[in-house]
């Protein structure tokens, strides 16, 4: 009864330059924990071989230190690993690959997929269809061979390609390294092992995407899990159970705040948050002085709890109430000030008007508090 992981699109070496130095140091750390935790996975589930399905790596110019951890993550598994190239680490004639082969950093246990074959692990009962992308971009189904692909009897057959199944994804994925939909039942696949759509997606019972390990960006596509997939014997229809894996949660917000209940709903949500989060936050509408105080000092209070937290304010005008007025004590010629900032808003320099009211307002809230202290 064959047990597997499967897995892809780890992309190690990627960068995250949009962030702070230590926030984008501690995502490429997550990257290299959840290979580890996946090997760990693999044991406490009795795997008997882990796939990954393409785009181990990010680039073909990884540094060699990347490469050497990558394989030393995979020591907390002591069965077959098979690695298959996708377009970001195609197997070309000179590739991360065969760097690392030369690097001496391949474990005997990592079987690396580099040209289209099926390798046979006889003792776990399975033969591996391989379809590496030799080139970042193809036009044909590289899994067609597949079907003239024979395989010992009484072992479960299971593919493994990266590329994008087509007719089913997203109107925006791209195009290029087309698999067929029924690919599974015309090769007499017992299970289709695929990458390159990195959130967790079911095509047919035998065919899935099992997502990055560790999400890497806002898409919400149910990113962040590995697969373990049993088999019970050729033909058997597979049993797929789909595993956490990610440390961080991803999330990207776009809010309009029109009344005071919108402000308190966001604050709720935010606290709700758990600490390893990584949030975007897009904000539009109005808000008065007390309530961009409020705001503030919550964003103040998150960027310490969350791994990181930025939010885009522009768009969102001040909008003093008659109270927020009457507290700055912003009479005669400072009042006008405040509504000509408040008007300007609404114009061509909206940003620097709005910066304007803000650091006004500041400058005569702590003025205040000086004057009575």
């Amino acid at each position: 009864m064959p047990r597997f992981l499967h897995t892809a699109d780890w992309q190690m070496g990627r960068t995250y330059s949009r962030f702070d130095s230590e926030d984008g140091a501690a995502l490429v750390e997550a990257r290299f924990q959840a290979i580890e935790r996946l090997a760990q996975l693999a044991n406490e589930h009795q795997c008997d071989v882990v796939l990954v399905a393409g785009d181990v790596f990010d680039a073909q110019t990884v540094s060699d230190r990347t490469i050497r951890r990558v394989f030393n993550a995979t020591q907390g598994f002591a069965g077959p690993w098979v690695m298959l190239p996708g377009n970001h680490d195609a197997a070309l004639a000179e590739s991360v690959w065969t760097r690392a082969v030369r690097l001496g950093a391949v474990p005997d246990n990592v079987h690396l997929a580099l040209e289209p074959t099926v390798i046979n692990l006889q003792p776990q009962g399975l033969a591996i269809l391989c379809a590496p992308l030799t080139q970042r971009h193809t036009y044909g189904d590289l899994t067609e061979a597949f079907s003239g692909y024979d395989s010992a009897q009484g072992l479960v057959r299971v593919g493994l390609a990266h590329g994008s199944v087509q007719g089913l994804l997203s109107d925006d994925i791209d195009a290029t390294n087309p698999i067929a939909p029924d690919r599974a039942e015309a090769s007499r696949l017992d299970y289709l092992a695929l990458g390159d759509w990195h959130g967790t997606k079911q095509i047919n019972p035998r065919t899935w995407y099992s997502g990055t390990p560790e999400p890497e960006r806002f898409r919400n596509n149910e990113a962040g899990n590995a697969l373990i997939v049993t088999i019970t014997e050729p033909g058997a229809v597979p049993e797929v159970t789909q595993i956490p894996t990610g440390r961080y949660q991803w999330h990207q917000w776009r809010e309009t705040l029109a009344v005071e209940s919108d402000l308190d709903q966001l604050l709720q949500r935010l606290q709700a948050l758990p600490e390893p989060s990584v949030v975007d936050l897009r904000l539009e509408g109005a808000i008065t002085l007390a309530g961009e105080d409020r705001l503030l000092s919550a964003l103040s209070v998150a960027e310490a709890r969350f791994r990181s937290i930025r939010c885009e304010r522009s768009a969102l005008q001040l909008e003093p109430t008659d109270d927020d007025i009457a507290a700055l004590k912003a009479d005669g010629y400072v009042g006008e000030v405040i509504d000509s900032l408040r008007q300007q808003q609404q114009g061509d320099h909206s940003q620097a008007a709005r910066d304007a009211l803000a650091i006004l307002a500041g400058l005569l809230k702590d003025q205040g508090q000086e004057a009575s202290q």
